[in-house]
């Protein structure tokens, strides 16, 4: 059982309670401020990007003129080897590995982290994006390229927007700020982001590429993901980021107390 500084045994309650305690942070107000920035940034960002892809869904004109061309040239590069990496890929960010993933990824974080916030606001957020998901294909109801060009087995659901594509974003992106947003090392974050804009880049093709959506489906799915990474961002910061001075409701982060 979990020890007290007294050294006497804590009860499971009180264990369970202290894991729900949000970690706080200190912060600079200049920080702050640019995060709350970034944050509304991205929603605006999000929000208008897919406007201007369902516009042009609907309307049958604007980016959707693209779709088409993206197709056919992803057509001529299919080859045997690279329709196995594609079909891993799908298989990894699709409606079974996927969610293996983030749920082993968020009880094992919960589980070793002093505090649960940051899984838990992680686990939310992509539940987030599956509610959107969901609700937005079966607004727009778009179908999907021909079904004898797929080359994983049929699939007649919605194509807009591209569940598989939304689910990588939001995992890639969230869990890189979650984790970097901790760290005193932009360089680092930086790599993180590459990484995870990677990440992502190859999850949307491989949806093309084995013929299962179009390409505005892809961009739907990253502008939603803007949106919800900017909401996150926001909600942590509110909840966690403090300027010395302020009350502190949780427990402060050593990371950012100069503490060892």
């Amino acid at each position: 059982m979990a020890e007290g500084r007294t050294g006497k045994p804590r009860g499971r309650w009180r264990v369970f309670h202290e894991k729900f305690v949000v970690e706080e942070r200190f912060m600079s107000v200049q920080a702050r401020k640019n995060l709350y920035r970034l944050a509304v940034v991205l929603m605006i960002a999000g929000a208008l990007l897919f406007t201007a892809v369902l516009a042009g869904v609907l309307l049958r004109g604007g980016l959707s003129d693209g779709d088409e061309p993206v197709r056919s040239w992803l057509l001529t590069l299919r080859s045997e080897p690279l329709t196995t990496v594609m079909i891993i890929l799908a298989v990894i960010f699709g409606p079974v590995g996927l969610p293996i993933i983030v749920l082993v990824v968020t009880v094992a974080w919960a589980f070793l982290a002093k505090h649960a916030w940051r899984p838990v606001l992680l686990a939310a957020a992509m539940l987030t994006g599956v509610v959107l998901a969901q609700l937005i294909g079966h607004i727009v109801n778009r179908g999907r390229p021909p079904v004898d060009l797929m080359l994983f087995g049929a699939d007649h659901t919605f194509s807009f927007p591209s569940g598989h594509v939304l689910g990588a974003c939001d995992f890639l992106l969230i869990t890189t700020f979650l984790v970097f947003s901790r760290r005193r090392n932009p360089r680092a974050a930086v790599v993180g982001f590459v990484v995870a804009g990677v990440g992502v880049f190859f999850a949307a093709v491989s949806r093309l590429y084995l013929g299962y959506h179009w390409m505005t489906d892809a961009l739907a799915s990253l502008a939603i993901s803007l949106v919800i990474l900017g909401a996150v961002m926001a909600v942590d910061t509110w909840r966690t980021a403090r300027i010395r001075g302020e009350q502190v409701t949780g427990t402060l982060s050593k990371a950012d107390t100069g503490e060892d």
